[in-house]
């Protein structure tokens, strides 16, 4: 069982960028996919997650207009696409999966987690 995060790099302010969690193992249509972010110095913070039940979306404050969850369970992977980025965004990001859990924010409730994809946005 494994997930595989990518798609990370330097962008410039304003730029776009494209994360993909690919999952190994196991399918992804039976888990919430959680994705996570940690700057230096800070927390790790949720960013946004997708059901597995209908699909529903949900989206840090931080990024709500900006960034886009989506899964293609064909590929059994899940993708962040970040748009307008923000030096702000720069961290570590990490993709979690999940069977269930009552706190899709909460990343001591996800079970699988990916080895983390460096996003630097920067002039």
């Amino acid at each position: 069982v494994q997930l595989q995060a990518s798609g990370g790099g330097l962008m410039q302010p304003g730029g776009s960028l494209r994360l993909s969690c690919a999952a190994s193992g196991f399918t992804l249509d039976y888990y919430a996919i959680g994705w996570f972010r940690q700057a230096p110095g800070k927390e790790r913070e949720g960013v946004s997650c997708i059901s597995s039940s209908d699909g529903s979306t949900y989206y840090a404050d931080s990024v709500k207009g900006r960034f886009t969850i989506s899964r293609d369970n064909a590929k059994n992977t899940v993708y962040l696409q970040m748009n307008v980025l923000k030096p702000e965004d720069t961290a570590v990001y990490y993709c979690a999966a999940v069977k269930i859990t009552p706190d899709y924010w909460s990343a001591l409730e996800y079970d699988y987690w990916g080895q983390g994809t460096q996003v630097t946005v920067s002039s």
